[in-house]
């Protein structure tokens, strides 16, 4: 299973790099590069989250709705489980701050303005943040029933 997630992982990886990208661009108001290419992150979700869905399902038969993200994070690295909790805060308050700051503003015709942008590559980021540690875990995961300790051959006994 491992070789099989390796691909999204760097999808994921490259999806969150890309979104950040847009992002920080677009809190100063500057135009995106590439211009409506930017869209292709809004697919690229789909391309890491439905194999995230599909590799975690088996883990979270048993584990209770409140506690599966807990369970999807358990074997990666506690900065990676701590950005990804900071990410969902930031997420939020983002898309509040995106909401009110286009209330009440006309549609845009043409190219997304750079609030836009911002407002959605906040979810960006945290869509391809947790697809890329779901696969950071699933490739960094010890095998299942291995110990943490080695086991000693009969020429060390």
């Amino acid at each position: 299973m491992r070789v099989f997630a390796f691909p999204f992982l760097l999808i994921a990886g490259t999806g969150f790099l890309l979104s950040l990208a847009a992002h920080v661009l677009a809190l100063p108001g500057k135009a995106m590069p590439g211009g409506g290419l930017v869209w292709a992150l809004h697919v690229g979700i789909f391309l890491v989250w439905i194999p995230a869905i599909l590799f975690t399902r088996r883990k979270l038969q048993n584990v209770p709705r409140g506690k599966q993200m807990d369970a999807v994070l358990r074997d990666s690295p506690l900065w990676m489980r701590r950005t990804v909790k900071i990410l969902f805060v930031y997420a939020f308050v983002n898309f509040l701050l995106f909401m009110v700051s286009t209330m009440g503003h006309p549609k845009p015709a043409g190219a997304a303005p750079p609030a836009v942008i911002r407002g959605f590559s906040g979810h960006w980021m945290i869509f391809y943040a947790v697809a890329f540690v779901t696969f950071y875990s699933i490739v960094k995961r010890r095998d299942e029933g291995s110990s943490k300790t080695p086991v000693k051959s009969a020429a060390e006994n």
